[in-house]
């Protein structure tokens, strides 16, 4: 019997810290309503106990909780750090290179008239369909991509993608778990396809011991209520400097214009900060097409 297709855990966390997160984190700067009806109802439950700002006696519903509250202390500055790059560049295409559980289609304003383009494994794709029939009108175009067999340009264009209009891209929460060959054959194909005028807004993670030894700890943090860790079968494959990212993003036509590190983003917004070894080494940069 075929299972029924569902998104990755990783795409449920970041959904969750975004639904955690909405209009609390920080308050007037940063909302999600979308984030929530994506959720399942019982995905929704430890977001619930994060804004009630109540922990859980129970080890496994505490360690749910301390998991979400730290995705939303992480979703907050990253996610308004790009939708502040999407506004200051606005462009009549946009893709969204493996989007998840991302709701912006659905929630920013600026994105209407724009032909919102959301690429990622056809399995997740069709759980988001699911999830999302309780979201509003104009969704996105998805873009189904088995990323080992399929091309990202020729798929796009069969989905009306247009490479001779300017497109701003976003690469969010997925580099790290790409290898260096995969991202670099990404970013050729993205470029194959950017016309002048055209944004690459990608999130990646500067290389730390620290936050390897962090991932190791949370895993061991999940094993000990008796299950697999979110990130479990979804490994880190690559990080990379700020020099080798702009270097790669260089040599296919992209000029480098702003770079910023979440620890920075966050303290600016006057954000909670416990967890700044994640936050220091989550990078957001910003590549234009001359």
């Amino acid at each position: 019997m075929s299972r029924t297709p569902r998104a990755s855990r990783t795409a449920v966390l970041v959904c969750q810290g975004r639904a955690a997160a909405d209009a609390l984190i920080p308050p007037g700067r940063f909302a999600d309503p979308t984030a929530l009806p994506l959720l399942r109802p019982d995905e929704r439950e430890a977001v619930q106990w994060v804004r009630d700002g109540v922990p859980p006696r129970n080890w496994q519903q505490r360690i749910d909780y301390e998991t979400v509250r730290a995705a939303a202390e992480l979703m907050a500055p990253r996610t308004i750090a790009i939708d502040d790059a999407i506004r200051a560049h606005p462009s009549p295409q946009l893709v969204i290179l493996g989007a998840g559980l991302d709701g912006r289609a659905w929630r920013m304003p600026e994105l209407a008239g724009v032909a919102v383009f959301e690429v990622d494994q056809p399995a997740t794709q069709q759980d988001k369909r699911d999830r999302a029939v309780a979201l509003a009108d104009a969704p996105p175009r998805f873009v189904p991509v088995d990323f080992g067999r399929d091309r990202l340009a020729e798929a796009l264009t069969a989905h009306g993608h247009r490479a001779d209009l300017a497109t701003t891209w976003i690469w969010e929460g997925v580099v790290p778990y790409l290898t260096r060959a995969e991202v670099a054959a990404t970013v050729a194909e993205i470029a194959s396809c950017s016309a002048p005028g055209s944004r690459l807004v990608v999130n990646f993670q500067s290389p730390a011991i620290s936050a390897r030894l962090g991932r190791v700890l949370a895993r061991l943090l999940t094993a000990s209520t008796g299950r697999s860790s979110v990130w479990a079968n979804e490994p880190w494959r690559s990080t990379w400097t700020s020099a080798a990212m702009a270097a790669l993003l260089t040599r296919h036509g992209y000029r480098v214009t702003r770079e910023e590190n979440l620890l920075d983003t966050a303290r600016a917004l006057a954000l909670p900060v416990r967890r700044t070894t994640s936050l220091r080494h989550g990078r957001v940069m910003i590549a234009d097409r001359p």
